[in-house]
């Protein structure tokens, strides 16, 4: 009788092998790309450097660089009121405009989840993008206005009333949203097109700058050329 068991397991191994029970293998997870904060962070205080130097160029930040620091930064915040500025249309609706989406775009080449989407109005994970893009451009035009190390503590814009206005914090990251926007149709319906199967050349580059201004001077904050592409 105590042969039956031992024998009705020798068949079994013979017919489905026996081995050693081996524990499940873990399973193994993938993580998720995280955004380039380093790469973000490194490329906007890129352009305020650039900014502020250029800035250093203009006989009315000068000629407020002295004095108490403190007191005049707080004094020239108390100056934000109304919607203008003073300053020339073309700044305020163009060059303004245009700050937003660049920073727009040094959002979206950190980001891996957006730097490879091209202008896809159907595709939500574009607009999520997009709107990031819109949310860091907003943070860097705050910063850039109000923070100390801004145009109201560096030159102290606001000190004289009448110099600084709400126009520039709206303007900029809603109107930069749009040029990102344009920049991508254009890229992804005109010059895509017209680049494909051809070898990029010097003509095509210089096309892709000129219609893509903004992106272009994202890709030179990060160092690369300013005709580079992600997607292509």
């Amino acid at each position: 009788m105590g042969l039956l068991p031992a024998s009705a397991m020798l068949w079994l191994c013979v017919l489905n092998p026996c081995s050693p029970q081996t524990p499940p293998r873990p399973e193994t997870t993938i993580a998720a790309p995280q955004f380039n904060w380093g790469g973000a962070l490194k490329q906007s205080g890129f352009l305020l450097v650039i900014q502020n130097t250029l800035r250093m160029a203009q006989k009315k930040t000068r000629v407020h660089l002295d004095g108490p620091f403190w007191d005049d930064y707080v004094y020239s915040l108390e100056g934000l009121h109304g919607w203008d500025d003073g300053n020339p249309f073309i700044t305020n609706y163009g060059g303004h405009p245009m700050m937003g989406a660049i920073t727009g775009f040094v959002q979206i080449q950190n980001d891996p989840r957006g730097i490879d989407l091209k202008w896809d109005p159907h595709n939500p994970a574009y607009w999520k993008s997009r709107l990031k893009g819109l949310g860091w451009a907003a943070a860097y035009s705050t910063s850039y206005e109000l923070a100390p190390w801004g145009e109201a503590g560096i030159g102290n814009v606001g000190y004289d009333r009448g110099t600084m206005g709400y126009v520039d914090l709206v303007v900029t990251p809603l109107a930069g949203f749009g040029l990102v926007l344009l920049e991508d149709y254009i890229d992804a319906k005109l010059m895509a097109r017209i680049e494909q199967g051809k070898p990029v050349t010097l003509k095509f580059r210089i096309v892709r700058v000129l219609f893509n201004p903004s992106r272009s001077i994202a890709n030179v904050l990060r160092l690369k050329r300013p005709s580079h592409r992600d997607t292509r």
